[in-house]
């Protein structure tokens, strides 16, 4: 061959070689960007975070392909908003943040995420891999070993250490996230690395629904030959016999036997239509519903932990009757409160199979469906429950919330900060368990402004009503900022009491100067009227009246400082400083 062949035939080679290379970059993309489309074919449909320098490339990937990015103020707020989000969908709700200081200011939320049960993934820049050399430069100033920190607080975590596996490890973080709370590490150079997208592990589907609950076991036998016997039952709902759709199957159980019906606070409102609905059992209780309970001859409980909320510390489920409790978690059943009884199962297959163990009784055998019962839960006045104590420059809170109960839109979500006003529940209505949201899981005040800023974006096309106190508020107060600029349609009533309210009584109840868990009587309603807020501040009962119009039929973002009467203590920190108090007394004796 002669030379000037053999040259083109080089050249073409090398033009091949280089072809083929072309295309395969062409197939060859960053494990950042390949995460971001994976993260859609799973169905995301919106993503929530504070953009870091170590997930900024992902973010912007994900909002790119048409996934909207929510960005908070603060990490912590970021993850409760995916908390929120996952709340009112049932889907999973994803949050990014960053590294090192990013995931510490998270943790409160993602505590907070674990505890609530919420479907949530949490995706976390984290350090490079390869990172800790000897005589690497340095020091690392973002440095933070979150693998431990997160695993010790029993999250479930899932790191992608190389670019060939980042996609298996997401969806098998996206898989977990279906039971709760997950964390997903992605170290920053892993995320820069490129990969084919041919030749990686396949790209997950959207995640598939959670797998059945157990069938009701054979205890229902005993649970059926209790309730036979029973004369004046009493059946109490938590959210797990909301979430699993057992209302109406409940509710002609009920009817069945003779039943009287209650609520956990998770599952508040579930029965509000029915004529023996006894409303809320525990810390939140009306003494309509006291007199119910205390007649109780058999407990059965679906889908609820019976924690000190629910019992009131034990005084609220009568002593000495036999209990049933179904849950298809069995760890959760006796957990708080001993059962006689256990049923692992579905709440509404174990109501449905009760229903075709029990036979229908005469009327005569209701004691508890009595004209006079019915009459005294249909007819109980809220109001009566208590003397308003209003002042001229504050409104008893209690008496704020049953007037906002009329004033706003019936159809609404009620989204609740923790703190001494959180005793108004009851005197605020809901259409049922779908539209409450308590942020108290962790016991941390400040988790309800990114909780409602998720659960208002879910459900753009209803109220939304957040109340938090002025201490929360001024932890999370750069997110009304959010609230303007992603335009979520949000009513913010302010419990501004001027202190940590609960606290205050803490102090009191013990003889002590309360006077550090004072501040001073701030107006926030001018601050919120520069981020685009339609404002009020509320010291009389005729004040909030005159917002009628305003409230009735809820335009844009609305906040209402609202400043209460911080001398009444709520119920249920009274029955907390009741029970250290015979704690103390137990050990001194």
């Amino acid at each position: 061959m002669s030379q000037r062949h053999r040259g083109t035939s080089v050249r073409g080679q090398e033009a091949s070689h280089l072809f083929l290379a072309r295309q395969k970059m062409k197939h060859r993309r960053p494990v950042y960007e390949i995460l971001a489309l994976d993260i859609r074919t799973a169905g995301a449909q919106a993503v929530f975070g504070l953009m870091s320098d170590d997930t900024a490339l992902l973010v912007s990937s994900i909002d790119s392909l048409g996934i909207p990015f929510h960005g908070a103020r603060h990490e912590n707020n970021a993850v409760a908003m995916a908390e929120g989000y996952a709340s009112a969908t049932g889907r999973v709700g994803i949050a990014i943040v960053g590294r090192g200081p990013a995931t510490a200011n998270a943790l409160n939320g993602a505590m907070f995420a674990q505890r609530s049960g919420a479907r949530v993934l949490i995706i976390m820049g984290s350090t490079p891999t390869g990172s800790t050399k000897p005589n690497a430069l340095g020091p690392d100033s973002k440095g933070f070993d979150s693998q431990a920190v997160l695993q010790t607080a029993g999250f479930r975590v899932f790191t992608a250490n190389e670019p060939a596996s980042a996609r298996a490890t997401l969806a098998k973080a996206l898989s977990a996230a279906q039971d709760g709370a997950a964390v997903l590490l992605l170290p920053t150079n892993v995320q820069q690395m490129h990969i084919d997208i041919d030749e990686a592990e396949q790209a997950p589907v959207a995640p598939a629904p959670p797998a059945a609950s157990p069938a009701a076991r054979p205890s229902l036998a005993a649970a059926a030959s209790l309730l036979a016997a029973s004369r004046k039952p009493l059946i109490i709902c938590g959210l797990g016999a909301h979430e699993s759709g057992a209302r109406d199957a409940v509710m002609r159980l009920a009817d069945r036997i003779g039943a009287v019906l209650a609520s956990t606070l998770k599952a508040k409102d579930m029965f509000r239509d029915h004529p023996f609905n006894a409303g809320l059992i525990g810390s939140f209780s009306h003494s309509a519903g006291r007199r119910a309970f205390d007649q109780a001859d058999c407990v059965l409980v679906f889908g609820a932990s019976l924690n000190q909320r629910t019992t009131s510390f034990g005084d609220a489920i009568p002593a000495g009757v036999p209990l049933i409790q179904v849950d298809r978690d069995r760890s959760h059943i006796g957990r708080w409160w001993a059962a006689d009884v256990s049923v692992v199962g579905d709440a509404r297959d174990a109501a449905e199979q009760l229903l075709a163990l029990l036979p229908e009784r005469s009327a005569e055998e209701k004691p508890l469906h009595s004209d006079a019962l019915r009459h005294s839960l249909q007819s109980f006045d809220l109001a009566s429950e208590f003397t308003s104590v209003s002042t001229p420059r504050t409104i008893d809170p209690r008496t704020l919330a049953l007037e906002l109960d009329v004033l706003l839109p019936q159809v609404r979500n009620a989204v609740y900060d923790a703190g001494n006003f959180f005793q108004v529940v009851p005197y605020f209505g809901v259409p049922g368990p779908a539209h409450f949201k308590a942020t108290t899981d962790f016991s941390s005040i400040g988790m309800g402004f990114g909780t409602a800023l998720g659960f208002a974006k879910a459900r753009p096309d209803e109220t939304t009503v957040l109340f938090i106190g002025d201490g929360g508020l001024l932890m999370t107060l750069g997110e009304l900022e959010t609230v303007a600029r992603e335009d979520i349609p949000l009513v913010i009533v302010l419990m501004n009491d001027c202190a940590y309210g609960a606290e205050l009584h803490y102090l009191k109840e013990r003889n002590m100067p309360v006077a550090k868990s004072q501040f001073f009587d701030i107006d926030f309603a001018p601050v919120a009227a520069t981020f685009g807020f339609q404002t009020a501040t509320v010291r009389t009962l005729e004040e909030l009246r005159a917002l009628a119009p305003l409230l009735s039929a809820p335009q844009g973002p609305i906040f209402i400082d609202c400043k209460i009467n911080g001398a009444i203590p709520a119920p249920f920190v009274l029955e907390a400083f009741d029970q250290e108090r015979k704690r103390l007394a137990s050990t001194a004796s």
